[in-house]
């Protein structure tokens, strides 16, 4: 069943508004026009501007991690690179700056950034043949990877070298 709170439309809104349009640099009452709703309304259902990103951005990886069941680690770092997706993950780095900076409003972030992930990786690295004993590494190594080349493609903008780098690094779990 497909969540039709008030809650959940404003944030598809506001993660779509964000893919397209940029966003973290936007007041509140910006940010809420472009909604088209109030900022009391962001703030009832959100707290703040910065629990409105920091639950975009928390969905946005809630929805990458559903999609990695599904595909081959080539299709998923696509995915990932994908243009739509820019805007979004250029505000996912700003959080995590800002919360382990201490910014009010963003320590909830940091809430399963890295742990959340770990079990899906690992899962997928069980369907690769990557035995269980180096599952759990391999899968921080896997999301560093991941993260650092995707904070050099929003920071550079040179898809051809994250792609290259990343390709290089997926080798690595090819059978012979």
């Amino acid at each position: 069943m497909i969540d039709a709170s008030p809650r959940a439309k404003l944030l598809d809104a506001a993660i779509d508004h964000i893919a397209h349009h940029g966003g973290a640099d936007r007041s509140l009452r910006a940010l809420a026009a472009d909604l088209g709703t109030s900022h009391r309304m962001l703030i009832y259902h959100f707290g703040s501007k910065e629990g409105l990103l920091t639950a975009v951005a928390r969905e946005v990886e809630a929805r990458q991690r559903a999609a990695l069941e599904g595909l081959d680690p080539a299709e998923f770092w696509r995915r990932l690179t994908d243009d739509d997706l820019r805007s979004n993950e250029k505000l996912f780095f700003q959080l995590y700056g800002q919360a382990l900076g201490g910014t009010p409003g963003t320590a909830e972030f940091l809430d399963g950034v890295i742990e959340d992930w770990l079990g899906p990786i690992e899962a997928r690295l069980a369907q690769l043949g990557v035995p269980a004993a180096d599952r759990p590494a391999h899968a921080r190594l896997g999301l560093a990877v991941a993260r650092g080349l995707l904070l050099d493609l929003v920071t550079t903008g040179d898809r051809g070298a994250v792609d290259a780098a990343m390709e290089k690094f997926l080798a690595m779990y090819e059978k012979p």
